[in-house]
């Protein structure tokens, strides 16, 4: 980390390496007083444990040793070196590991089973994602370790969930977003240039599931302060992705109509899309009567008092008519223009950002959106280490008491098996040496 946060963002909890804004005192999280077993890959779990480890989990990350977790190698983008030159240290895995501590273990080994079930029964919570019964052959799957420690939470992410036909089955995001229907009304209709099923730009059903395990997690750890148990958590990307679709599955349940495509507009609501402007584009969320008639009178027309357009309905009845009407009207101004004109009449308008451009907002600025760590604070990276500074996105979660903590960078692969094994299991020197001799660490 290189110095204090601004306020409103994610506040340092080493004293020694950072501070807190406005020179408060530094905070553990809320989560402070939990350790996190992290068996994880990739982003649904990973994007979960990153959640408890904002908000201070103790957060072990177990990667094979050599390898890592999968996202350590997808790129580009890289990770450059001083110099400039890109390394082989994919941006991807920074995304979702911050606040972990990384040990490197190889589970296929009985000693490194062992060393994992140590580690199990010191712990509050387990999250993994292989598939379905993948951990049973080495004797880390839930009933094994509930025998150890009863108080385990045990998170089971898979693609299909722990039982029905598909259960066996591999599972990623894509495939998921294709199946439960959302790429069916993500993308432009058929009808129009460039028509046909898309996928979210992020793998959103990977980063509701790992959202959702966050919460199942928080709800089983309330339940244990009234039973004393832990318990098995179930959580299946394709149970979240039909879950997500929201009002547009509701709306089939109860009406029996399929929704389509149909890019940027809204099916229940107009004027609610994209626009073009005199120099480009803007977005207009009209979301009520009111904000169309401030519209209006703003843009100097009086298609507010007009039946067709007065309501909501209207509106959504007659979008053929009046989205042409509007779009030549803004046409006319820039899309400052449009932004400066209607932000003082609450009428939601904005930009059609690119990410750099959304970095560069003074308001994401404002809010610390953008944090920066380094790997080996207040001193030398190892030799052969090449990445030390790591930026990524702070967590949105703004608590007034036990605001999210910065603590780890997200980890070099295995840059903290020897102090954990060290502090929490007792592994000297000597064990140490034989473990990596062996190759189990």
């Amino acid at each position: 980390m290189t110095g204090p946060f601004p306020k409103d963002t994610m506040t340092a909890s080493d004293p020694a390496t950072s501070s807190a804004p406005h020179g408060a005192a530094p905070r553990a999280g809320a989560l402070g007083h939990l350790r996190v077993l992290d068996l994880s890959r990739v982003l649904a779990g990973p994007w979960c444990t990153q959640n408890l480890a904002d908000m201070g989990a103790d957060v072990i990350k177990i990667e094979k040793p050599g390898e890592g977790d999968d996202t350590r190698h997808w790129g580009p983008p890289f990770f450059a070196d001083a110099a400039g030159t890109p390394t082989e240290h994919a941006c991807y895995f920074a995304a979702c590991n911050r606040n972990k501590r990384s040990v490197t273990v190889d589970m296929a080994t009985p000693e490194g089973q062992e060393l994992i079930r140590e580690l199990a029964r010191q712990s509050d919570v387990l999250v993994e994602n292989f598939k379905t019964g993948g951990l049973a052959r080495y004797g880390l799957d839930y009933e094994s370790l509930r025998n150890l420690n009863p108080r385990l939470i045990y998170c089971s992410v898979t693609g299909f969930g722990q039982t029905g036909p598909y259960a066996q089955r591999a599972g990623y995001d894509l495939l998921v977003q294709a199946m439960s229907g959302l790429m069916s009304i993500t993308g432009r209709a058929d009808s129009e240039p460039g028509g046909g099923p898309l996928r979210v730009g992020v793998a959103v059903i990977d980063l509701f599931t790992g959202m959702y395990a966050t919460s199942a997690i928080l709800s089983a750890l309330e339940a244990r302060h009234h039973t004393g148990r832990g318990q098995h958590i179930d959580m299946a990307l394709l149970d979240v992705a039909m879950a997500v679709l929201a009002n547009q599955g509701t709306g089939y349940l109860n009406s029996g109509s399929v929704p389509g495509r149909q890019g940027n507009t809204h099916p229940s609501v107009v004027p609610y899309q994209d626009f073009p402007t005199a120099d480009g584009n803007m977005l207009l969320a009209i979301g009520n009567d009111g904000q169309f008639a401030r519209f209006c009178a703003a843009a100097g027309v009086d298609w507010a008092k007009d039946t067709r357009f007065a309501t909501n309905a209207g509106r959504v009845t007659h979008r053929e008519i009046l989205v042409p009407l509007m779009a030549a009207i803004t046409r006319t101004r820039p899309t400052a223009d449009w932004i400066n004109l209607l932000e003082d009449k609450a009428v939601p308008c904005g930009p059609i950002n690119h990410i750099g451009q959304a970095f560069d907002d003074p308001q994401v600025q404002h809010r610390g959106l953008r944090v920066e760590q380094e790997r080996y604070p207040g001193a030398q990276p190892p030799a052969g280490e090449h990445i030390n500074r790591v930026v990524t996105t702070a967590s949105p979660m703004r608590l007034s008491d036990t605001p999210p903590t910065l603590r780890h960078a997200p980890p070099a692969l295995g840059q903290h098996t020897e102090q954990v094994l060290r502090e929490h299991l007792g592994v000297d020197a000597q064990r140490m040496a034989a473990l990596r001799a062996k190759g189990v660490v």
